[in-house]
């Protein structure tokens, strides 16, 4: 699959298989994820691979959006490492780049993902901190359940020539 293709084809998974997902793929995921740009080059990202079951099955709990998590083989919270960092108001849109990244491989490689957002929901960043013991300086920004398809979705056609401008309004 090309990347266009890939971009214009993925789609938000939320049914999943039971197959796991083998640790070369995870890692390859991450790659994906850390090659995202960042501000100043700063990386400020962290990442938590979930499989624990009971944590999976927690987090639906206090994340009213995350029921697929209970059939997901994993998940993976990106965090944003707010110590020392050189441009500190971007952080957010690093971890979101690094999100995204996470998307696109996952469909590339076969499976099926969703973003959860969290940050700046503060009972949902408290909520995952307390769970996953995070220090202060970490502060959890989506959950992207990640997992082999059970559903399959066609691709959606979401340009809209009506929200382009050029040089001005």
């Amino acid at each position: 699959m090309d990347l266009i293709e890939t971009i214009l084809s993925r789609r938000s998974i939320r049914n999943y298989t039971e197959q796991p997902v083998a640790d070369e793929v995870i890692e390859d995921l991450l790659k994906a994820a850390m090659s995202a740009p960042s501000a100043h080059n700063q990386q400020p990202w962290q990442f938590i691979i979930i499989r624990d079951r009971n944590k999976l099955n927690e987090i639906p709990k206090f994340h009213p959006y995350a029921e697929m998590l209970k059939s997901a083989p994993l998940a993976i919270l990106v965090c944003g490492d707010e110590k020392a960092l050189s441009a500190p108001d971007y952080w957010t849109q690093d971890c979101a780049a690094a999100t995204q990244n996470i998307l696109l491989a996952a469909h590339a490689l076969g499976l099926g993902a969703v973003w959860l957002g969290v940050y700046p929901g503060k009972s949902r960043v408290q909520e995952l901190q307390k769970l996953f013991a995070l220090p202060a300086h970490v502060t959890p920004f989506a959950l992207v359940s990640v997992g082999y398809p059970a559903e399959k979705k066609s691709a959606a056609n979401r340009y809209d020539p009506d929200r382009v401008h050029y040089d001005q309004w």
